[in-house]
């Protein structure tokens, strides 16, 4: 950890002098003259069997000779869209657009018609990269049918169809850009709205990723599965470049399945395991099933939300490793703070961790936007080289988020102590007024995941007449548990005071969840007022 004590809710850069600016393929060539003949990328098939591997010699090899071939037909700056799961094509486009100076937008595979128009049309892209189908969905035939309609649109190349994807590779030349260059413009997860694109550069990507993934832990040669998608910062950012940049083994999973996980898990050996907490659920809950080997994890990051307490714990028992949270927002490319392997249990439970390097944090009044007092609460603020460039196209969207001194508003509430941990307390946006007083979803999650029986939960605020808004609680559980509204308000009301004791509890069997993993609680709000879910009586 960094030993410092604040007088004020400031944290300043810490991790001495700041590294050389570096661009994707400055990364790529430094980790291919210290590891060549290493592999770096392992292809994995839906049931966890390895298909194609790459050494760094290799991947920098067809990286360059895609980037010429893009060059060949994209001019310096383009704009050119991935839609598509998590293929090696993928991996290997993130790398060559960075060799070829054109900017990579990525898409969510999942999306449909009127999504995929959307991203297209204000990314101004002039291409779009897919795969045939994904999970049912005919991504081939959606994209042909949008790209009728959008007459900027000059190519449709299919990834698996390797002559017409590095068509071009001998006439086209590689190019230079700048580590401030814009590289990829990546579409939030939307989980209060409709997304935004944040522009995002060489350097912010490629350090952040080296310096998340250097604080969890992964040593040259670990291997790790990667099953994060692509399309979100933490897939292709941390990930891919972190996991690249710092020298390990990337065994790349077409979709998240925790049975083939835990299995490559135990027959790969891997060490260093990231994910969302709705899929470190998934893979406690296999493991336990199975009986599986997975003792050799040594490192566990997981982000996307706040991680409960009790996931902590749980992955400690069963995992053999305690989780580092990571916390970040895509517009950060993505990590802000994250805790350390040697922090105490309380710190590695109840804070999101220290600042990254490099990256200065500050709790504001989200009013008077003045620096809070230690362990007030307030907006977490962060001013760091790996902040967008801004919203693609949407000035008004950006001069919200970064102010005039360059500090990016989170939107999220949290508190910082004298040591600079920060604590995350809800969104700004999230907040439940009730009865003129503030509560905070998270503090009410935290409590209610103490339950034995509850393995996630969701607390939202409704409209109400007399209160203003009241709470709701949603609970999803693994087991057959048959809860009771007055068992479940007395769990709560000997942690927390009465009025943050929710008014309606619901049980559900899955979520609305965004790309990444994150639980739309503005969706189950909404559906909640539309009476399609029924609180238990």
């Amino acid at each position: 950890m960094y030993k410092i004590e604040l007088t004020e809710s400031y944290f300043p850069a810490q991790g001495g002098d700041e590294p050389t600016p570096m661009t994707i393929g400055d990364m790529l060539r430094q980790s291919t003259r210290q590891h060549p003949d290493a592999v770096a990328l392992k292809e994995l098939s839906y049931d966890g069997e390895i298909g194609r591997t790459w050494t760094y010699a290799q991947l920098l090899s067809d990286s360059e000779r895609l980037a010429r071939a893009l060059a060949s037909r994209h001019a310096e700056g383009a704009r050119i869209a991935v839609y598509a799961n998590n293929v090696p094509e993928w991996v290997l486009l993130e790398l060559a657009c960075g060799l070829a100076g054109v900017i990579l937008v990525t898409v969510n595979p999942a999306y449909q018609k009127r999504e995929l128009k959307f991203v297209l049309e204000q990314s101004r892209s002039e291409a779009i990269y897919y795969v045939a189908d994904f999970r049912g969905n005919p991504m081939q035939d959606i994209a042909d049918s949008v790209c009728d309609e959008i007459p900027a649109i000059k190519h449709r190349i299919l990834l698996t169809d390797h002559a017409a994807l590095f068509a071009g590779e001998d006439t086209g030349d590689l190019r230079t850009p700048k580590p401030s260059d814009a590289v990829q413009i990546q579409y939030t997860s939307g989980t209060t709205g409709f997304p935004k694109g944040a522009l995002l550069h060489h350097n912010g990507l490629v350090k952040n990723g080296i310096d998340a993934m250097t604080r969890g832990g992964l040593q040259p040669g670990d291997s790790f599965v990667h099953n994060m998608p692509l399309f979100h910062t933490t897939g292709c950012a941390i990930l891919v470049l972190g996991g690249l940049g710092t020298g390990g083994t990337m065994l790349l999973a077409p979709m998240f399945d925790p049975q083939m996980i835990v299995r490559v898990i135990e027959r790969e050996k891997t060490r260093f395991i990231l994910g969302v907490p709705t899929m470190l659920v998934a893979l406690i809950q296999e493991v336990r099933q199975s009986g599986r080997d997975v003792s050799s994890v040594e490192r566990i990051m997981s982000g996307g939300s706040m991680v409960p307490p009790q996931l902590c714990r749980d992955a400690l028992e069963t995992l053999g490793a305690p989780i580092q949270i990571v916390y970040g927002q895509t517009e950060t490319s993505p990590v802000l703070t994250q805790t350390w392997y040697d922090d105490t249990e309380a710190d590695l439970t109840q804070t999101i961790g220290q600042p990254a390097a490099h990256t200065e944090i500050s709790i504001r009044d989200p009013q008077t936007n003045a620096v809070l007092p230690i362990a007030a609460q307030g907006e977490i603020c962060a001013r760091a080289y790996s902040v967008m460039l801004g919203y693609n196209d949407n000035p008004e969207a950006t001069a919200a988020t970064i102010d005039k001194e360059g500090w990016l508003h989170t939107g999220d509430l949290g508190t910082m102590d004298e040591r600079g941990y920060v604590k995350i307390t809800g969104r700004v946006k999230e907040m439940i007024i009730r009865g003129g007083e503030n509560l905070f979803p998270a503090e009410i999650e935290n409590a209610m995941l103490e339950h034995d029986a509850i393995d996630e939960v969701a607390v939202v605020g409704v409209p109400d007449e007399k209160w203003g808004e009241q709470v709701v609680c949603f609970i999803r559980s693994g087991s057959d548990f048959e809860f009771k509204p007055d068992e479940l308000k007395a769990f709560v009301r000997e942690r927390l005071s009465p009025q943050k004791t929710p008014a309606y509890w619901v049980q559900v069997s899955e979520w609305p969840l965004t790309g990444s993993g994150k639980i739309r609680k503005f969706k189950l709000a909404e559906e909640y007022e539309a009476g399609q879910h029924t609180p238990m009586s």
